[in-house]
């Protein structure tokens, strides 16, 4: 019987850490669920693939191009020339051919083209990468913000509770001839403070909740256990930060290539003054008064001596654009080393304000246990109880407040770094 039951009990046993575990969301998962299920990774995967097809396009012009060409003509007017006289006759005619061009020289228009295209190509990755870190940004900030509304539900919950038990204690006290009915009524105002304040906590971990589960595309239980220490995380900001956000920011990285691609396109736009060279041979059918095949290999050149102006329009709104990415990328690692300098200051401050926090509420709890058994013994008011209760839930959520902010601060660093 032994035998039989062992089996049984470790099945079971299996089956109940199972349960617990698939109640329990990591925040790993939860990025990874996000990035492959959100429509906006999948739109930037779609425009890489249109940056290769546009790369396909720009590298087309490098292959020999074939045109097949026809024509018919039901009624053609001929010239004719007999013992000297000059004739004229109406027939039908009609021809057909093939044309072979090949490229041979352009001045390096091509050539700049097809690396601008690659060029955008490359961009295109960077966006996805930096769609990717900005979605991972907002999981992060989800997934911390339900942490911190879980954790002050049950602030919250054991502050209804306690204000509940003294308002019990109150009535017992009221028909004991020890308290007035005022220390019960404001005791019991309090409950249904407290009762509110609960139901705002609730409310927001219930929105915060609804949005990751957008995110993942997955429905998240209302038991579900998360991963308390990506809250209370930690991260050493030296001066050596700065230069590590400027060497990995998708944003700054895409500047440095939009300038490359604009540069391209001001020399393929310069090249094209000075036309092409190109290998031409074609074949053709003629069948007009009289039917015969036509033949023809050469070598043309063509530049373009006059365009109204347009190409030259063209060269100087490749070069417009091409000082306007320098610009703005001058622009972005402004704001960017604004941006960081500003965070690195705030994870400071929030440094101190755990510290301090931690203190308070240390302080605020040995207060309110003296309190509490001081009102007992009738040496405090209500008033003094109900106010060392309010400071230590303060306490509580200031605490997680702070740890919330400086935690929103590092995953920020890390988005600007281009981190996952």
């Amino acid at each position: 019987m032994k035998r039989i039951l062992r089996p049984i009990v470790w099945v079971c046993a299996l089956l109940g850490a199972t349960s617990l575990s698939a109640q329990t969301l990591m925040l790993k998962t939860a990025i990874d669920e996000t990035l492959s299920h959100h429509p906006d990774v999948k739109t930037f995967m779609l425009h890489i693939q249109q940056a290769e097809q546009g790369y396909n396009a720009a590298y087309a012009d490098y292959l020999p191009q074939l045109d097949l060409s026809a024509t018919y003509s039901p009624q053609t007017t001929y010239a004719l020339t007999q013992n000297g006289t000059f004739h004229t006759i109406d027939d039908t005619g009609w021809n057909a051919g093939v044309t072979l061009h090949q490229k041979v020289w352009d001045f390096s228009k091509t050539s700049s083209l097809v690396e601008a295209s690659k060029t955008d190509e490359e961009i295109s990755r960077l966006s996805l990468g930096e769609a990717k870190a900005l979605l991972a940004y907002k999981v992060k900030s989800l997934y911390e913000l339900l942490i911190v509304q879980k954790e002050a539900i049950r602030a919250r919950q054991k502050d209804l509770e306690a204000k509940k038990a003294f308002y019990g204690q109150s009535k017992a006290l009221v028909k004991q001839g020890l308290k007035t009915h005022a220390d019960a009524n404001r005791f019991l105002s309090a409950v249904y403070v407290s009762e509110d304040n609960l139901a705002v906590s609730k409310a927001a971990f219930e929105k915060a909740r609804i949005s990751l589960s957008l995110y993942m595309g997955a429905n998240i239980p209302d038991d579900v256990k998360l991963q308390s220490s990506a809250l209370k995380k930690h991260q050493h900001v030296n001066s050596s930060a700065e230069r590590e956000v400027l060497a990995h920011n998708y944003k700054i990285r895409k500047d440095k290539l939009n300038i490359d691609k604009n540069k391209l396109i001001h020399r393929s736009t310069q090249a094209a003054h000075f036309g092409s060279i190109d290998l031409v041979a074609s074949h053709s059918r003629l069948d007009t008064l009289n039917s015969y095949n036509s033949d023809y290999v050469g070598v043309s050149y063509n530049v373009p001596l006059y365009t109204g102006g347009r190409m030259s329009a063209q060269e100087q709104q490749a070069k417009i654009g091409y000082q306007i990415a320098q610009e703005q990328k001058a622009s972005n690692i402004l704001a960017l080393k604004e941006e960081l300098r500003g965070l690195i200051v705030d994870i400071r401050r929030y440094e101190k304000s755990i510290r301090a926090k931690k203190a308070q509420l240390h302080s605020a709890q040995s207060t309110q246990k003296e309190l509490e058994a001081r009102y007992k013994e009738g040496l405090s008011t209500y008033i003094e109880v109900l106010d060392s209760t309010t400071l230590v839930l303060n306490a509580k959520l200031g605490l997680l407040e702070a740890y919330y902010s400086r935690s929103l601060a590092i995953d920020r660093i890390d988005y600007l770094k281009g981190k996952i």
